[in-house]
């Protein structure tokens, strides 16, 4: 390839190449990009603003993970495993959404993370990236729906969960009718009341843990009383790898902000803005929220043994206002919760249906699921989420609950996979953008940690596979059951047969590797002439009012 992106700066209005170093409007070979594929049907919106992205970044991914499954996790492994193993997973998540960034910024394409994954590794592990995370978007849906369900028994058990899923489904298709604007909206709002419930839950233990906390029950100044009795760890290195698992639950989310730069007005600004802010996210809401809990709950507190799901009742945060013994709050912090699941429910409609549009775009699934409506709304892909939302009613069946094990287990360890071939993505963009003649002063947005960063991510995610297999094949408490390990581990064995299935079904014809010098670094590729884009408001804002932005 003999182009050089410097001579291809493009005006204020940003030059998307399609195909082959063509501008939009020239589109040629079956290669083209998917967003010209669909231009028959119409197009996706770029509707979302910066504020959109940036609680996107952190709404999709404060849940039920944390506010329920990390229970699980306290129980197991003590609020050391906890908290060891949310911090190695964040790093994770640190360098992985990083890495997301700089590819986002400069090819903000639907369906970034197969993508990426056909263009730099290969287009067969690409494929299966694609159906094994919008198949788990899709799974995930009637279990957040029955979990909103379920966190309404905290105050009525009377009512028919059957009653809160239609309800819950009709709010959900509803938002549907507003497209990629209600999505954003819709999270936007529900980031904005998670993370303040999470700042006040921080200070509130603060204030408990000191024994500011005059109440019926009175336990006084508590410092870390209950990492010494009844320990930081428990039962030992199994307990450790029992949160990796958790962890990646409670995270999963964090890379919708790459998978919406499609639909970004802004993406150069808006993505690196949400990507830097991560690391604050991370420490903020995840390691210091659970430090705090581990402080102020004991972690064989017998509650805990029922933490899964959405079974408020056993939320370790609803736990620890619970024990300090302040009345009214518990019920505060369920509604949070209630909230929360359901702007995971959110986030699975939007991640399974552009993931599903993007693959049938690039003839890898249904021609019809190509089809957006003149507002920009995937409709055919959002229709088949809505309908996998109806089996959340399975539920009232005496087997729902083994019907939902198995479900979710098709999901189990996707995130994993997901975010390992972002970094391996990314270490291969770079090899290819070295190979081919350009340099990293060419790149809109830069990884923070290079491509040093991505090889830490990766690492991570197989030290991470590792564990996981570890626990599923020997639990923390029990014998080896196989029933338990494919439940935990079956997304594996779908990932390697939909690689294969790929393989044989193209007569492997794209080969097994993509190489450096055959890169497609065109396609979909948006050029930026940043000096005519800066705000002159901007650049007068003081130091300190960014930083108080940036904080924000």
């Amino acid at each position: 390839m003999d182009h050089d992106l410097k001579d291809e700066k493009a005006p204020i209005d940003d030059t998307t190449y399609i195909h082959n170093g063509s501008p939009n409007g020239h589109v040629g070979g079956a290669e083209a990009d998917f967003e010209a594929r669909s231009s028959n049907n119409g197009k996706l919106s770029r509707n979302l603003k910066g504020r959109h992205m940036q609680m996107i970044a952190i709404g999709g991914s404060i849940g039920a993970g944390l506010f329920v499954g990390s229970g699980a996790a306290f129980n197991d492994g003590g609020p050391g495993s906890v908290l060891l193993g949310f911090i190695i997973v964040g790093i994770m998540l640190l360098m992985t959404v990083q890495a997301l960034g700089e590819l986002a910024v400069l090819y903000p394409v639907n369906g970034a993370f197969f993508t990426y994954g056909c263009r730099f590794i290969d287009e067969a592990w690409g494929f299966a990236m694609g159906w094994d995370y919008a198949l788990g978007w899709l799974t995930v849906l009637p279990f957040e729906i029955t979990a909103a369900g379920i966190t309404i028994s905290f105050w009525r058990d009377d009512i028919n969960i059957g009653v809160w899923i239609a309800v819950f489904l009709t709010l959900l298709i509803i938002v549907q009718f507003f497209g990629v604007r209600g999505y954003g909206e819709v999270e936007f709002v529900l980031g904005i009341i998670k993370v303040t419930a999470v700042i006040g839950f921080i200070i509130f233990a603060v204030v408990v843990d000191c024994g500011g906390v005059h109440s019926r029950i009175n336990r006084g100044y508590l410092g870390a009383h209950y990492w010494h009795d009844p320990g930081a760890f428990k039962n030992g290195f199994k307990g450790f790898c029992s949160v990796f698992v958790t962890a990646a639950f409670a995270f999963g989310g964090t890379e919708l902000v790459g998978l919406a730069a499609a639909e970004a007005a802004d993406p150069r600004k808006s993505l690196p803005t949400a990507t830097k802010q991560v690391f604050w996210r991370i420490t903020g809401f995840y390691v210091i929220s659970l430090f705090m809990v581990g402080l102020i709950l004991r972690s064989d507190d017998p509650d805990l043994l029922g933490s899964s799901g959405a079974n408020t009742k056993a939320s370790p945060f609803v736990l620890a206002i619970e024990r300090a013994g302040v009345s009214g709050l518990p019920s505060v912090f369920n509604a949070v919760i209630t909230i929360a699941v359901l702007s995971v429910a959110n986030s699975c409609t939007y991640g399974s249906t552009r993931t599903m549009q993007a693959l049938a775009a690039r003839g890898m699934g249904p021609k019809f699921l190509t089809y957006i409506d003149s507002k920009g709304r995937p409709v055919w892909c959002v229709l088949i989420q809505l309908a996998f939302g109806l089996l959340a009613f399975i539920n009232e069946a005496s087997a729902g609950s083994d019907f939902f094990s198995w479900l979710l287990s098709l999901s189990g360890l996707s995130y994993f996979f997901v975010w390992g071939s972002i970094n391996i993505a990314h270490i291969r963009f770079r090899r290819g953008w070295q190979v081919q003649g350009h340099t990293l002063d060419e790149l809109p947005f830069k990884a923070q940690f290079g491509v040093i960063g991505s090889y830490i991510g990766a690492f991570l995610n197989i030290i991470a596979l590792i564990a996981t297999f570890y626990v599923s094949l020997f639990p923390v408490k029990g014998t080896p059951d196989p029933k338990a390990f494919f439940q935990e581990y079956l997304a594996a064995p779908i990932v390697i047969a939909l690689f294969i299935f790929w393989k044989v079904f193209t007569k492997n014809r794209a080969g097994w590797f993509v190489r450096a010098h055959k890169m497609d670094l065109l396609t979909g590729m948006r050029t930026f002439d940043l000096d005519p884009l800066e705000d002159p408001g901007k650049r007068r804002q003081s130091r300190v009012m960014r930083t108080i932005h940036n904080v924000v």
